[in-house]
């Protein structure tokens, strides 16, 4: 599971990277600090199966408080983007190119109005953040267009072999790991089933814009919110755009992430407050900065917004499940006595079968069926999985 972080230069992608994942990178108030992509590990959170069984979860990664277990994630976050990217300028290309490996893009954008088109500072609402938002998706699919317009003499190779169009776009496609079914679903919605090599300029961005709305989705993280006058902006971005719209102070959240590190407060990812563990260790400094962010972020918002972010993207946009899967269903722990070790993501249809997989293509091949631990019965193969289902697996030997 791979998610991007994009967006306009100089808006708070990094800290909203370093806050989800606490991997130190470059951040400076001006554009193109980040040049190659930051890649770590983020996590979703869901909530704590072990309280349910008694038992104490041993996670092979990730974390579990008892309340939720902490899921791994992968983070992307990738070069800044302006204006003119799909042709290369800026930073267009390499962007665009790294963007492609998510599976879903949250575009962070800043709220407050504070730089303009090219991340330049600017003062305060200044800026209107719905046309970052546009000129992100407009970039993406215009790089598609091209990418298309560009194997024109591939397509029509293939048209010419019998390929069917949906087959041809989609071998063209193929590095955006976007499904032929859903390629040949938005053609037939668009009515565009005929040659792309008749298609008119329309055609093919509208085309371009539908394919990656189904196969590489967005959420808006609407950055910087603690600025004065930034909450307007966010809901009107939350009004005018069909993306999902999270208020987000990316900074509160890396603050609060390595105070709890330093061991001066009790915090977590997503947690609607903090609890200071030893007034006498801070300075007077530190104080007013924790309550600023308790006042302007967490009692407006209930939370930083980073974490709710990357969950709307992986639950809600995405419509993934957690699942446990366990060797020995009595103890709910593996061979070595681990207990819940393992939180696998699956895609909403996710099966026994697709479990399985996940866990190793040897026992895919040899899985006979799988057993619902918390209702005790045997389920097929093709049994379509529940949202923190724990899971043994029969294979044969």
């Amino acid at each position: 599971m791979l998610v991007g972080l994009v967006g306009k230069t100089n808006v708070g992608k990094t800290t909203f990277f370093s806050a989800a994942t606490l991997v130190e990178a470059e951040r400076e108030n001006r554009p193109f600090v980040t040049i190659n992509p930051n890649e770590g590990v983020g996590y979703i959170r869901v909530e704590s199966v072990c309280t349910e069984f008694g038992v104490r979860c041993n996670p092979k990664y990730g974390w579990c408080n008892g309340r939720h277990r902490y899921v791994p994630i992968k983070l992307l976050d990738v070069a800044g983007l302006v204006r003119g990217a799909h042709r290369g300028r800026g930073l267009g290309n390499k962007f665009l190119d790294d963007l492609r490996r998510a599976s879903v893009n949250i575009i962070v954008v800043d709220a407050s109005g504070s730089t303009d088109e090219e991340g330049n500072p600017v003062p305060p609402l200044s800026h209107d953040p719905v046309e970052d938002v546009m000129i992100v998706k407009e970039e993406f699919s215009l790089w598609v267009a091209s990418i298309i317009e560009r194997s024109k003499s591939k397509i029509r190779g293939k048209l010419v072999a019998g390929s069917s169009v949906d087959e041809a776009l989609h071998e063209v496609l193929s590095g955006l790991d976007i499904g032929r079914e859903l390629i040949k679903d938005v053609l037939r919605d668009l009515s565009l089933e005929r040659s792309p090599l008749e298609w008119s300029e329309g055609d093919l961005l509208s085309f371009s814009r539908e394919v990656l709305r189904r196969g590489k989705p967005f959420v808006v993280a609407a950055n910087k919110v603690d600025v004065p006058g930034a909450e307007e902006n966010v809901k009107r971005m939350a009004e005018s755009l069909k993306e999902p719209v999270i208020p987000v102070s990316a900074e509160a959240e890396l603050i609060l992430r390595k105070a709890a590190k330093a061991g001066l407060i009790r915090y977590e990812p997503g947690d609607e407050d903090f609890e200071v563990l030893d007034e006498s260790r801070l300075t007077a400094a530190q104080r007013r900065a924790l309550e600023a962010i308790r006042e302007r972020v967490l009692s407006r918002y209930g939370s930083t917004g980073v974490q709710r972010t990357l969950e709307v993207a992986v639950y809600e946009v995405l419509g993934m499940k957690v699942v446990f899967p366990v060797e020995n269903e009595t103890k709910l722990s593996d061979k070595d006595g681990n207990i819940l070790p393992d939180a696998i993501l699956l895609p909403r249809e996710g099966t026994v079968r697709d479990l399985a997989e996940k866990i190793h293509s040897e026992i895919a091949r040899k899985a006979l069926y799988g057993i619902d631990v918390r209702e005790r019965r045997r389920i097929s193969l093709d049994y379509v999985l529940r949202h923190r289902d724990v899971v043994k697996i029969v294979a044969a030997r």
